[in-house]
């Protein structure tokens, strides 16, 4: 990865070139080598002591009978600290919101999204806060054979092995402030209170030495890296207690198969099971993921000083409870060029059987309420134990420019960067839902986007 070849000091040129860094993912998941990173960085005694994150400040208006227009601030900060270990790498992060504070009550507007609760009831078209602490836990590193690597991971606050980097992380997804529909379909564990991960990572290049030995120089050998890895950790989504870490026992499993073929390609399949994780909803819940990112830096030409992200996704859940599946399908893209402009887009197919909750004790987005003009459509249409599913489609598309890049900030003498974009978002529905949402709803954002300026590394 550019400009963190001196991050993995336990492997080679060779090996530090491609394989896929720590810093820039969630979890122990991967991402192309080939991310742009913006991320402040200082080495002290030994450490490395790396920071990044971003803070948006938006207005954001969803419409359509239920939309709602609001001021808002999605936003974190992730800190680390890396030092050599026994012949590896150990590597700390935390990572912090604010988002309990700058998010308008119940949670940010967003048509169509579901998940977690607010004052006990589900949220309808709202998406929670993230949590204040977002991670604390140690990752570390250790050559265990010429090829392989042993790896450890855990913390109270972490990410199991399941799913895709989360979406606040995605270099695809680094210019959208909202999170995706499919959210909680795909990679809604990358807050979890307490995980244990272990696994191996089988590489193209000799992690002890420089290049391939002759005699088995191969298609074996060369810059791609496999890994294997499970997990166990505590599968219950997190509570409206945004600032507290909610132990629970350590009930759930999963596993992920990850590829790096090359610098710019990245791909996962995992599977996993979670113990009770909806808080008003009985039962357990199996988890299956796919994705393909891949990351392309430019160098020359029109789109000089630049970069091409995009990312995959396909999530399935299947709620053991009702024996019912739900499918979601996802590509977001995000190209940067000419160093200040940014095109992003996002296109989303997912199942939602949450939007009425067919108990009217649940919320006041029950199907019976008067306001949404239509009683019959609720427990008499589906039954108390049924859960109507509805294909949603949502589509962003968006623009961003780097208003400047590379002051300092007063004091700390960091470098940073501020943007101004905007987006606007369509959408796919069953006509059954017009009456609730409108024939054709549409959303948009104004948004400033702040974080620090590209990867710079300082010596004290």
């Amino acid at each position: 990865m550019k400009n963190m070849s001196g991050m993995q000091m336990s492997m080679p040129q060779s090996a530090q070139d491609w394989i896929p860094s720590a810093h820039i993912s969630s979890g122990t998941g991967w991402q192309p080598t080939a991310t742009h990173a913006n991320m402040w960085m200082r080495s002290f005694n030994g450490w490395e002591l790396m920071a990044h994150g971003v803070i948006f400040v938006d207005y954001n208006q969803q419409g359509g009978p239920r939309g709602a227009g609001k001021a808002e601030s999605e936003n974190w900060l992730m800190l680390m600290q890396q030092h050599a270990a026994g012949g590896g790498q150990l590597l700390f992060r935390e990572m912090l919101s604010a988002e309990s504070l700058t998010s308008p009550h119940p949670g940010f507007p967003e048509l169509f999204q579901t998940g977690e609760t607010y004052h006990g009831q589900p949220l309808v078209d709202h998406q929670h806060p993230h949590n204040v602490f977002g991670e604390l836990a140690l990752d570390y590193t250790h050559p265990v054979a010429d090829r392989v690597s042993w790896l450890f991971y855990g913390g109270p606050v972490g990410e199991p092995a399941l799913g895709p980097v989360a979406y606040i992380h995605r270099a695809s997804a680094a210019e959208l402030p909202l999170a995706p529909l499919s959210h909680h379909l795909q990679d809604s564990t990358h807050i979890s209170f307490g995980v244990l991960t272990t696994g191996f990572v089988i590489s193209g290049y000799p992690l002890r030495s420089d290049g391939c030995r002759s005699r088995t120089r191969s298609v074996f050998c060369g810059p791609w890296a496999l890994k294997i890895e499970g997990s166990v950790f505590n599968g219950r989504e997190p509570n409206e207690k945004r600032y507290s870490i909610q132990f629970a026992p350590l009930d759930s499993w999963s596993t992920r198969l990850s590829l790096a073929p090359s610098r710019n390609w990245t791909m996962q399949y995992s599977y996993g099971r979670l113990e009770h994780p909806e808080a008003l909803e009985p039962g357990s819940q199996t988890r299956q993921t796919a994705s393909v990112e891949y990351v392309r830096s430019f160098a020359r030409g029109a789109l000089a000083q630049g970069s091409w992200a995009t990312s995959a996704v396909w999530g399935r859940v299947h709620k053991v409870v009702d024996d019912h599946h739900l499918n979601s399908y996802l590509l977001e893209s995000t190209l940067n060029f000419k160093s200040a402009y940014y095109a992003f887009s996002r296109l989303e197919l997912v199942d939602k059987d949450e939007l009425f909750p067919n108990n009217p004790s649940l919320g006041n987005l029950s199907p019976g309420n008067p306001s949404f003009g239509n009683p019959s459509f609720g427990e008499s249409s589906f039954g108390k134990s049924s859960f109507p599913s509805f294909r949603i489609g949502a589509y962003t598309f968006g623009g961003e420019r780097d208003l400047f890049s590379g002051r300092k900030l007063a004091t700390f003498n960091l470098p940073w960067q501020l943007a101004l974009g905007a987006d606007l978002t369509f959408y796919s529905k069953p006509a059954s839902l017009d009456p609730f949402y409108g024939a054709n709803p549409v959303s948009f954002q104004i948004f400033l986007r702040a974080r620090p300026a590209a990867s710079s590394h300082h010596d004290n």
